[in-house]
């Protein structure tokens, strides 16, 4: 459902866009509840949960004990009872102990008993790297997710995508893993790391509508228009993608996917064969990581169109660095260098 006309458009972060999500969910909803560790008095480690404990109580807002494994496994006890769980997983690097209770119970729930339960639970985790985490504060597993039948995932690039996203998967009957790129929350981030942050109160995707409406959870976005080559992307590598078409002065078309999986297929196969040439860009490993489906996809809806071989831009296959995590990020540089690859085949 999209946002209201007469809705009140408000600047926020990432950080606030969420918070008004769950805040808008917990008032419709007597059925969400949102736990995890530290969400509930602390407000959580990147503030996103931030006073509605206080607004809410102790009994819908509450944290709980560092256990991955317990967290999820309850919140799906809680979907099959009817509840609409929101937990976090304070960051996606450790979701790793949960994984039998994403995959073998949350993911399986509604197959395995013929459709009379259902594990509606949304698990948001922080992901992603260009905050200095090093190896076990950085990673982006979406792969993992994807590759998991029954599980939706979603990454939003900015707040307005963020609250209506978060809405909608809260009001979703399946399970949906909701990665938050927390080099985001306070602003976008275009990749030169040694240049000041522009706040979200400066962009207009910053402004966000103050009440109730949706994203649809299987849509993707044009985020900025070409006709050179199309670049596929979502995430934090957005605005890095933006920079890359700014610097290169290549004008290319920037899909940013939001909805990871299910995937709006139309919307990449409209673009790619009206341009001819597309270039796949994620910050993640770049074996067997999500780009790798984008690629196979391109080329099986797309080959008769394609005036060049697709390029991908990705993260090493090596553990994110602490002391060299710049020339890890897929930065400006090797996304405007793959562009040039792509245009001038």
């Amino acid at each position: 459902m999209a946002a209201d006309p007469s809705d009140k458009l408000v600047p926020m972060s990432m950080v606030q866009a969420l918070r008004s999500a769950m805040d808008v969910m917990l008032e419709r909803d007597p059925d969400v509840v949102i736990y995890g560790q530290d969400v509930g008095y602390f407000g959580g480690v990147f503030r996103c949960t931030d006073g509605l404990q206080a607004k809410y109580g102790n009994q819908r807002v509450f944290d709980a004990p560092i256990s991955e494994g317990g967290i999820v496994g309850t919140a799906v006890g809680m979907g099959a009872y009817g509840l609409r769980p929101v937990v976090e997983i304070q960051f996606a690097d450790y979701f790793y102990p949960a994984s039998d209770q994403i995959v073998s119970e949350a993911a399986r729930l509604r197959h395995r008993s013929a459709g009379d339960f259902t594990a509606p639970i949304t698990v948001r985790m922080p992901c992603g790297g260009g905050i200095y985490g090093g190896q076990t504060h950085s990673q982006s597993p979406e792969a993992l997710f994807t590759h998991v039948c029954g599980l939706r995932t979603v990454m939003p690039s900015n707040p307005r995508d963020a609250k209506g996203l978060l809405i909608a998967a809260i009001e979703c009957n399946d399970p949906v893993i909701f990665l938050e790129p927390k080099r985001l929350y306070n602003g976008p981030f275009d990749g030169h790391h040694d240049q000041p942050l522009v706040p979200w109160s400066e962009h207009p995707m910053g402004l966000v509508p103050e009440g109730h409406y949706t994203v649809p959870l299987e849509s993707a976005a044009t985020y900025l228009a070409g006709d050179a080559a199309t670049i596929l992307t979502y995430g934090t590598m957005v605005f890095v993608c933006e920079a890359a078409v700014r610097e290169s002065g290549i004008r290319a078309e920037i899909i940013d996917l939001r909805s990871l999986w299910p995937l709006d297929l139309p919307a990449i196969v409209q673009s790619v064969q009206r341009t001819g040439r597309c270039l796949v860009v994620h910050e993640a490993t770049r074996t067997s990581g999500f780009g790798a489906e984008l690629v196979a996809l391109v080329q099986e809806h797309c080959f008769y169109h394609l005036e060049a071989p697709i390029e991908r831009v990705a993260g090493y296959d090596t553990p994110y660095p602490h002391a060299h995590e710049w020339a890890y990020f897929p930065g400006p540089d090797r996304v405007a260098a793959a562009l040039r690859r792509v245009t001038e085949v």
